[in-house]
């Protein structure tokens, strides 16, 4: 039986702009939360800039099933909206530079007084404390200096990344934070301050490879666990690129003997053992190239498959939407906008049989629940 939202009930309020804060507001949201996002009065949130005609994709795509309500905090009566929305909310989330709210005494520690039932999470570059506390955080620094860059690029020829993966990290990390915050509550009664940053959240996401380095000391790069892993990548002979992921049971290897029809490749001493091919990575991938260039993609993912070898096509994203695993789980869904009849979102990554994440509403329009939420007396009800 389908109940209401997991989080039905809770007030979210969020002072949060780019991604980080946004989406974490968003998964409360999926998972039935009231969220109230308070944006500047001119422009709102800067992602709504990144778009065209009224909508901006880039917005859109971390501000779904939100209300917004556009406050000046300059002007002492839209801060004392602020302020008491804040203080009627079960949380607030805000990804400010470091001490911006609690110059204007809507930080943690002017909000916990008033409500000590509050969850408070904050959201910094580079963590609340330290020498670069101060400092401005975007994702790409932060992807860079907690080390997640270096596992994704070559170092002796750097280039960025095509999504922002610290920022969507720092949001999870967040919500997560979050979601154990209300569990506390539940039995304490009592609110208290959730804190993450670019640099955490992306630091605590390299376990493996951070265990790997405490362990023998020698610094990973990228394609350290592509060889202890077995991770191959490949161009078929119509220029369709696909992946291998062999792992570690012997199977595996065997079954992509098979599938290639190279069984001399198992009596190569290069390639005896699992240990052997790590060590000798570049000439296995050599050899494996030459072969898969002889047949189309399709033709190396049937025998790959029938011989229970891992694998799949590397897509682009139009590829992830044709696909139809893709389709029969329902990814994209059509939402109506007041604008533009309907956009496409990406649904929650979670599923859950009786209190499912649902995208009920697409990103709001500037100020367009100031009246429902602000006006008096209906301020402090739930909606």
């Amino acid at each position: 039986m389908i109940r209401a939202g997991a989080l039905e009930g809770i007030r979210v309020v969020e002072l949060t702009s780019y991604v980080s804060g946004p989406y974490a507001g968003m998964l409360l949201g999926d998972f039935g939360a009231d969220v109230i996002k308070i944006e500047p009065p001119k422009g709102g949130d800067p992602f709504r800039g990144w778009g065209a005609s009224g909508y901006s994709a880039t917005f859109g795509s971390v501000n779904r099933n939100k209300r917004s309500v556009a406050l000046d905090l300059r002007d002492p009566e839209d801060l004392e909206s602020a302020r008491r929305l804040m203080l009627e909310a079960d949380v607030v989330i805000e990804n400010l530079r470091a001490g911006a709210l609690d110059r204007l005494g809507l930080g943690w520690d002017d909000l916990h007084k008033v409500n000590p039932r509050l969850i408070y999470c904050s959201i910094t570059g580079f963590g609340d404390l330290g020498p670069y506390a101060e400092r401005p955080g975007y994702d790409t620094v932060g992807q860079a200096m907690g080390g997640l860059l270096s596992l994704l690029t070559d170092m002796n020829d750097p280039k960025p990344m095509g999504i922002s993966l610290s920022d969507h990290l720092g949001g999870m990390a967040a919500a997560l934070g979050i979601l154990a915050a209300l569990n506390e509550r539940n039995q304490s009664g009592q609110g208290q301050r959730v804190s993450t940053s670019l640099l955490e959240s992306t630091i605590s996401f390299l376990a493996e490879n951070a265990a790997r380095f405490f362990e023998n000391g020698e610094t990973p790069a990228r394609a350290t666990r592509t060889h202890i892993a077995q991770v191959f990548a490949f161009v078929a002979g119509d220029d369709r690129p696909f992946v291998i992921h062999l792992s570690s049971p012997q199977k595996f290897w065997e079954g992509l003997l098979a599938a290639v029809a190279r069984p001399d490749l198992g009596s190569d001493p290069r390639f005896a053992d699992r240990k052997a091919r790590i060590a000798h990575y570049d000439a296995l991938h050599a050899e494996l190239t030459a072969v898969f260039r002889s047949h189309p993609r399709e033709h190396w993912l049937a025998l790959l498959e029938k011989a229970d070898v891992p694998c799949g096509p590397l897509y682009d994203l139009k590829g992830v939407f044709t696909d139809p695993q893709v389709a029969a789980l329902g990814m994209v869904v059509d939402v109506p906008h007041p604008l533009l009849g309907s956009v496409s979102l990406i649904r929650n990554g979670v599923r859950l049989s009786a209190t499912p994440p649902t995208i009920r509403t697409p990103a709001p329009q500037l100020g367009a629940h100031n009246a429902e939420v602000l006006t008096s007396p209906a301020a402090g009800e739930r909606t």
